[in-house]
């Protein structure tokens, strides 16, 4: 008995992720067709048996499944829609990096051409996508997830995280903010001992276990923020807010720019001065919205 055929699926865009998307949609067996505004690009993945068209309307046409991964939002609507009228019927899959706003006004006009919409967000670079690391977020229509959800496992684990359209987009950022927010801690660090000419590569092996082991208590300060209970007997504002002037100070003697670091202590000495004192660290989420009148959901 002959195996059921996997759904066709069009990938538009074939930059580095973009293609690589493709390529795994081949390797999990599925028909697949492409399109890039480049069309030089589509050559590689011909030869792994890839479809290639010259215009994104054949590549609409082609699959049920349109997954899309471009530069920006600009660029995804620029593509799609000039194609108006050609989506009823189709999933579209967004997996281009964007915000929650973007992502729920280009729901809503996928709704409007009667297309089914998923947004996405890729938490891998490209060379791991299909392995064991890789993973999407996924938000929109449950049921279109659930209809596609075979068919993402081939770009790696699939974690769906809600029927707004936003939520996708607003969970990959916030992983995003804490990556970012990291490496900036580590090449700050990796600055200041470069200034006594302490090899980074040296101290990366005290500074490697070291924030490893701070960020295991991020599941504490997250059931702090939820709870809105930020007492500690750990590590108060008030001490955090003494000690903080030291990094500063440190960073103008050392001949280290502070303009990441001065911040944090505009927020402790608010913290501070709006009651705080002996808080823990989880306070600050509170304190870094910009529209303090409202709380946090519960």
């Amino acid at each position: 008995m002959s195996a059921t055929p996997k759904p066709a699926v069009s990938v538009i865009g074939l930059g580095m992720m973009g293609t690589a998307l493709a390529v795994a949609f081949l390797g999990a067996g599925h028909p697949v067709t492409v399109w890039n505004r480049s069309p030089a690009k589509t050559g590689p993945l011909a030869a792994q048996g890839a479809l290639p068209v010259d215009t994104a309307a054949e590549a609409v046409a082609a699959s049920p499944l349109v997954v899309v991964c471009l530069s920006t939002y600009d660029t995804v609507r620029a593509v799609l829609e000039p194609l108006s009228g050609r989506f009823t019927g189709k999933t579209l899959a967004n997996l281009t990096n964007g915000t929650p706003e973007q992502a729920r006004s280009l729901a809503a006009w996928a709704a409007k051409e009667g297309a089914g919409y998923l947004d996405g967000g890729i938490m891998a670079v490209p060379q791991m996508i299909a392995g064991p690391h890789a993973y999407a977020l996924y938000s929109g229509p449950r049921e279109v997830f659930d209809a596609h959800r075979e068919t993402f496992a081939a770009l790696g684990g699939t974690k769906y995280v809600g029927e707004d359209p936003g939520l996708a987009a607003l969970y990959d950022l916030a992983l995003l903010t804490g990556m970012y927010g990291m490496i900036m801690g580590v090449m700050q660090a990796y600055a200041l001992v470069r200034t006594e000419a302490i090899a980074a590569t040296e101290f990366s092996e005290l500074l490697v276990p070291w924030v490893g082991a701070m960020l295991g208590a991020a599941p504490a300060w997250a059931a702090a923020i939820d709870s809105g209970k930020h007492l500690t007997d750990v590590s108060s504002l008030a001490v955090n807010q003494e000690a903080f002037p030291n990094l500063l100070n440190t960073f103008a003697a050392q001949g280290v720019s502070g303009e990441l670091f001065a911040p944090v202590q505009d927020l402790l000495d608010r913290a501070i001065a709006e009651g705080h004192a002996a808080d823990g660290l989880s306070r600050l989420a509170d304190l870094l919205r910009t529209r303090p009148g409202q709380p946090f959901p519960v």
